[in-house]
């Protein structure tokens, strides 16, 4: 008897929270999992009491759910995933849906989605973010690849998506093929950037002003009222204040080594990939890798020596508004270079993206929300095709206004010996990029020195010109490739 809406494999603690949040909705649910005791160990505990019901193999799963059948898979990305889809397969029937919500690569759902529309299946990868609250109570949703699908899944996704402002749904449809899973990875990219910006605040306010954790708690609270208002800056407010069973703050106490799940460095990796500077997240995956050389650090920590005694003499409340103004720049630096990444994908797979849509869909639910991205909606209703978010006219004043700021807190942390990667490398891209003329004119030179590698001249571009540097090469030149 066919009765479900939907099935959910996998019940880790962000499956079982997206079933109970969809069973809130009205839609009835049907949960598997590999290991068969957890569905029942579920549907006798946490799910008690719920419309949720379960099945003892995949047949019997798909047996209970209504055509055209939606299967949602919760499952480690990779391998997992794909013998799922192996196993389901057979089971199913022309124009069934199945939903990868893991974090799988962007290619992989693109691989999915041709391997299925070859068997009449319809395929949807879907960023789902929020932690295991946000599946609880709201997450946000970025669902790409198979259109046709869409229909079929819009009011159960917009329903349990986090709501925000007069009510719009923090999900709606990305675009084909890995579209959803690569705005994901993006956002997680993003989702770096924003943390050790953040920390290179705190080390500020901590090793700069001498501020202790009761202080700095009271700060970042205080930032929370202002531009910078979002959940990261939330909750370090909460970290910075909580203490152990002893009284003592507890952040001191925990170990200096950041680990990471990949999705990140995947972002800093496309972006080498497809030429965009994504600087900051970059700068964001090497500062953990930098942290977790923990041993190291001790070592060089006894040997190498920094700046001779700094002290700081400014007006420790001045300073501790440049710093705010310093993370607020950076944050539009970076969010800029993510919406640069974007673009540049969509270029390259043909994709259509709602610049404007995908910064709603960030505004509530998701780790990164906060105020700031209705500014990043606003600006691409505004202008749909806008290149890059530093030409919108509010934030180009944004960043020149905190410019000031911005400027003495690199200079002040470089003197002081403060490791500021992200700081210093949003400051540097902010140069480069307003840098009516940069010196890769020497670069050129360079190449076609040694290599023959070509040049084009100001005055005549496209036309590719190679000179004899030396008096005894050739004229021959190499021919063009792109590194």
């Amino acid at each position: 008897m066919a009765e479900a809406d939907i099935a959910l494999i996998g019940l880790a603690v962000m499956g079982q929270n997206l079933i109970l949040n969809m069973n809130d909705h009205g839609f009835v649910v049907c949960a598997f999992n590999r290991t068969v005791s957890k569905v029942d160990s579920f549907l006798q505990n946490e799910a008690k009491g719920t419309k949720v019901i379960g099945a003892h193999s995949l047949e019997e799963m798909v047996s209970k759910l209504k055509s055209p059948r939606r299967i949602v898979l919760l499952v480690k990305a990779g391998e997992a995933v794909d013998d799922f889809i192996q196993k389901l397969v057979p089971l199913l029937e022309k124009g069934d849906i199945i939903i990868d919500g893991g974090n799988s690569e962007y290619r992989d759902t693109t691989r999915r989605c041709k391997e299925l529309k070859a068997k009449g299946l319809l395929f949807v990868g879907s960023g789902v973010s929020g932690g295991e609250d946000g599946a609880r109570y709201g997450p946000s949703l970025m669902p790409g690849g198979h259109k046709e699908a869409w229909p079929h899944i819009k009011h159960i996704f917009q329903s349990i998506a986090a709501k925000v402002g007069t009510g719009e749904a923090c999900c709606d449809w990305v675009g084909d093929e890995g579209a959803g899973h690569f705005v994901k990875m993006v956002h997680n990219g993003i989702e770096y950037g924003d943390m050790q910006l953040i920390c290179e605040a705190y080390q500020l306010m901590k090793d700069v002003l001498h501020m202790n954790h009761d202080e700095m708690a009271e700060v970042f609270k205080a930032w929370n009222k202002t531009e910078l208002d979002s959940f990261l800056i939330e909750i370090t407010a909460d970290i910075l204040k909580f203490r152990d069973p002893k009284g003592k703050p507890l952040l001191p106490q925990i170990k200096d080594s950041a680990g990471q799940k990949g999705t990140g460095k995947w972002t800093a990796i496309s972006s080498l990939e497809f030429g965009v500077p994504v600087t900051l997240i970059g700068e964001a995956v090497f500062a953990r890798c930098l942290s977790s050389l923990k041993d190291e650090r001790l070592t060089a920590s006894k040997q190498l020596a920094g700046p001779n005694d700094p002290k700081f003499s400014g007006d420790k409340k001045t300073f501790l508004e440049d710093i705010r103004q310093a993370l607020y720049a950076s944050k539009i630096i970076s969010y800029a270079q993510g919406f640069m990444l974007l673009r540049q994908a969509a270029k390259e797979f043909n994709w259509c993206l709602n610049y404007g849509g995908i910064a709603l869909m960030w505004r509530g639910g998701c780790i990164i929300r906060s105020v700031f991205l209705g500014k990043i909606k606003d600006a691409f209703d505004a202008n749909p095709d806008l290149q890059n978010l530093l030409l919108d006219q509010f934030f180009m004043k944004a960043v020149q206004n905190c410019q000031e700021s911005w400027r003495r807190v690199v200079s002040t942390g470089v003197q002081m010996g403060i490791p500021m990667p992200c700081f210093s490398t949003a400051l540097s891209f902010y140069d480069g990029y307003r840098h009516k003329m940069l010196p890769a004119n020497l670069i050129q030179a360079q190449r076609d020195y040694f290599g023959a590698h070509t040049y084009e001249l100001l005055c005549q571009p496209d036309k590719f010109i190679h000179t004899n540097w030396t008096g005894h090469g050739g004229n021959v030149s190499s021919s063009s490739y792109n590194a």
